[in-house]
C-alpha cells in the first residue's frame, strides 16, 4: 500500500510542509532587504534596494542568484575593483551575516498562526517538514529563533536550496522532502507564500495552501487549494481570498484536514 493511503484509497493527511521566507516569517521585508542594503553600503556600492525594486527581484529564486541577476540587468556597467565574482561573494556573505543578526535581535516577526499551527500539528501526530529555496544556514538560523527545541527534533525533513539541484519553481525540493519523509504527495499539505513556491508544490502533486506575504499579493496562485492573507489566529482572523472555504476564522487542524480531503475529492 502506498504510504499516505488508507484501505479504500482515500488519502490520509500525514505531514505538513512549510516554506520559510515569507511563510514562517516576514523575512524579506524585515530581514533580507535591509541586510542587502547594509552589505551594499559596507562595500561602497551606491545603490539601495527599495520595496518595489526588491519585489521585482524576488521573481528570481535564491539570494545569490538574485544578486547576480541584479548586477547583470540593473547595473550592467558596475565594475568593482576586486572583480564581479569577488564582489558577489563578499556582498552575499555580509548580507547573510546582517540577516542573522536581525533574526537574533528579534527584528523579523513571525507571521500569524505559525507557532500555534506547528504546536497543533505536533499534538495531532502530523509530521513536519521544511521545503525552502534559501541557504540552509539562514533557514536553520530562523528555525532556531522560533523553536524551543532543536529544529531537527521538530521537523522530520529539512530541505533547502543548499540541498537541491534546482530551486523553486522546480518540484525538486518538494520531491526531496517527500523522499525523506517516505510519503506520497497525497499524504501532505504544503504552505507557501509565493507563485514560485506554489508552482513547486503543485508540480510535486502536494495540496497547497498559500498565505500571501508582503511582496506576493499580486502573484498567480493557480493550482492552490486555498489562498488567504495569513493562517490567522483566534484573536486575528484570516481572510480567505480564493479557493476552498473551510468556514473557520483561522487555519486549525480540523480545517487543514478538511481542505486536504476536499482537494482530493475535487
Amino acid at each position: 500500500m502506498t504510504p499516505g493511503m488508507d484501505s479504500d484509497e482515500t488519502p490520509t493527511l500525514q505531514a505538513l510542509i512549510f516554506d520559510v521566507d515569507g511563510t514562517l516569517a516576514d523575512t524579506e521585508r524585515f530581514g533580507h532587504r535591509p541586510a542587502y542594503n547594509q552589505a551594499f553600503d559596507d562595500l561602497g556600492a551606491d545603490w539601495s534596494w527599495s520595496e518595489s525594486e526588491y519585489g521585482e527581484l524576488l521573481e528570481v529564486e535564491g539570494g545569490y542568484e538574485r544578486l547576480r541577476h541584479y548586477l547583470a540587468f540593473y547595473q550592467p556597467d558596475f565594475e568593482p575593483e576586486a572583480g564581479q565574482d569577488d564582489f558577489l561573494d563578499a556582498a552575499y556573505e555580509r548580507k547573510n551575516q546582517y540577516y542573522r543578526e536581525r533574526l537574533a535581535s528579534g527584528a523579523v516577526p513571525l507571521r500569524p498562526g505559525i507557532r500555534r499551527l506547528i504546536a497543533e500539528a505536533r499534538a495531532d501526530g502530523l509530521r513536519l517538514a521544511i521545503a525552502s529555496s534559501s541557504l540552509r544556514a539562514n533557514v536553520m538560523a530562523l528555525l532556531s529563533q522560533i523553536l524551543v527545541e532543536p529544529p531537527e527534533e521538530v521537523f522530520d525533513a529539512i530541505v533547502t536550496g543548499s540541498d537541491a539541484a534546482e530551486k523553486k519553481p522546480s518540484a525538486d525540493i518538494y520531491r526531496r522532502v517527500l523522499e525523506r519523509l517516505e510519503l506520497d504527495a497525497s499524504a501532505c499539505v504544503a504552505i507557501e507564500d509565493s507563485e514560485n513556491g506554489c508552482l513547486s508544490a503543485v508540480r510535486a502533486g502536494v495540496t497547497t495552501i498559500v498565505t500571501t506575504s508582503s511582496y506576493t499579493g499580486h502573484h498567480d496562485f493557480t493550482g492552490a487549494a486555498l489562498v488567504a492573507d495569513s493562517l490567522g489566529d483566534p484573536d486575528r482572523p484570516w481572510r480567505v481570498l480564493a479557493g476552498l472555504q473551510p468556514g473557520t476564522e483561522y487555519l486549525d487542524i480540523n480545517a487543514l484536514r478538511l481542505i486536504h480531503a476536499r482537494a482530493h475529492r475535487a
